[in-house]
């Protein structure tokens, strides 16, 4: 038996591969910077990542691109640009400007300090927001780390069974075949072998 090449992948550096591929591919970053990112961590070069990438890992995982590639088209329609940072003060005296306007009143110390303390209660209720929004991203990506591995297990599978069913119905056929040789010989040597009465009267086998 040959000996084992020392620049082989093993089964858990594929699995590493075609995760952090699949990454990039589902948050919209490129296959040069997945091959570069596996590679630092196994200390290969990206260009032999793209190449074990591109000759065997991406046959195992064409579901799995597939998965990634949609989710990467829901995520673009649900991202929400981020709102640009604005200066507080402008806001508050605009605003407490037109609550004054709209009411006739005066500007007041205690109107800004009203408002300042309902602004700081809004502030916390969205960090609170989006404090839960960050968990349920990781839950998500952490479900579908999961579905990849289980859609790749499944196409793993589906050859499998591919296989074995093909294996079946060859050792079927050739079943069928040995059985028909069995029963032409059979007929054969029947055919070959014929009685004939003897002197007192009895049958005797006699080959022909």
């Amino acid at each position: 038996m040959s000996p084992t090449r020392q620049d082989a992948w093993s089964q858990d550096e594929d699995l590493l591969l075609a995760e952090v591929v699949l990454r990039h591919i589902r948050e919209g970053g490129t296959q040069l910077q997945a091959f570069e990112e596996v590679g630092k961590q196994l200390s290969r070069t990206a260009a032999a990542c793209g190449f074990r990438w591109n000759s065997y890992v991406r046959k195992q995982y064409k579901s799995g691109i597939e998965l990634a590639k949609k989710q990467r088209k829901e995520l673009k329609k649900q991202e929400v640009p981020n709102e640009e940072p604005y200066q507080i003060e402008p806001v508050i005296q605009e605003q407490v400007q037109t609550k004054a306007v709209n009411e006739g009143e005066r500007i007041t110390f205690s109107a800004v300090i009203h408002f300042l303390e309902s602004l700081n209660k809004q502030a916390e209720g969205s960090s609170g927001i989006e404090e839960e929004r960050k968990r349920s991203v990781e839950k998500i990506k952490e479900l579908e780390k999961k579905t990849y591995y289980l859609a790749a297990e499944n196409e793993r599978l589906s050859k499998n069974l591919k296989a074995i069913e093909e294996d079946y119905r060859s050792l079927i056929e050739i079943m069928e075949r040995a059985r028909k040789m069995v029963v032409l010989q059979d007929e054969d040597r029947q055919q070959k072998v014929k009685f004939q009465m003897d002197k007192n009267g009895n049958l005797e086998r006699v080959e022909k």
